[in-house]
């Protein structure tokens, strides 16, 4: 990703989701990052962040195209 990119969060969960959504979104040529604070404090030496909780970013000019995944996803998910 290019700098000055806008990066919007589009998801928020366990490590596990995170990835799953990561690898759908990255097999339909959406490049993410995936932010996990919890993770980062421990590799420093303090804890912080939610164990659980790990965000997933993409651009956001590729919101459009990661919508239909997005809500799959969701879907699947959450029932």
């Amino acid at each position: 990703m290019s700098k000055g990119t806008n990066l919007i969060r589009v998801f928020t969960g366990t490590e596990i989701l995170v990835t799953l959504l990561k690898e759908d979104l990255e097999n339909a040529g959406i490049a993410v990052i995936v932010r996990n604070d919890f993770q980062s404090g421990i590799s420093v030496g303090f804890v912080g962040g939610v164990i659980s909780a790990v965000d997933l970013y993409i651009q956001e000019s590729d919101l459009e195209k990661a919508y239909p995944l997005l809500n799959e996803f969701e879907k699947v998910n959450h029932e």
